[in-house]
């Protein structure tokens, strides 16, 4: 079984920044590093939705919504990705979370994010 913990979210004013934090635990330990790694977000009211993912050789992308502002990254030694948020806006609000690409582990909590305009 595989344990996800996501970390970092907080109060942020518009224009600000966060880093977040996602610790894999579990059955991972020797395959973290082979998986396409995801960071997610559901706001409230909302569908939860892809924000950015990883190759595991350390190749981004990103929804157009966040491209230029958010920037991914996984360090495989430590079963461990990161998600440097820089320019916060309100739309960015939402509770963050980690996962495989597409979802295949159970989720974890997830960190709030809440950006004040």
């Amino acid at each position: 079984q595989v344990q996800l913990v996501e970390s970092g979210g907080g109060l942020v004013q518009a224009g600000g920044s966060l880093r977040l934090s996602c610790a894999a635990s579990g059955s991972i330990f020797s395959t973290f590093s082979i998986h396409i790694m995801a960071w997610y977000r559901q706001a409230p009211g909302k569908q939860r939705e892809l924000v950015a993912h990883i190759s595991s050789g350390g190749r981004p992308n990103y929804a157009d919504s966040v491209k230029g502002r958010f920037t991914i990254s996984r360090e495989n030694a430590k079963n461990t990705m990161y998600l440097r948020m820089n320019s916060l806006k309100p739309e960015d609000t939402a509770v963050y979370y980690c996962n495989a690409y597409g979802g295949t582990w159970p989720w974890g909590q997830g960190t709030q994010v809440i950006v004040s305009s």
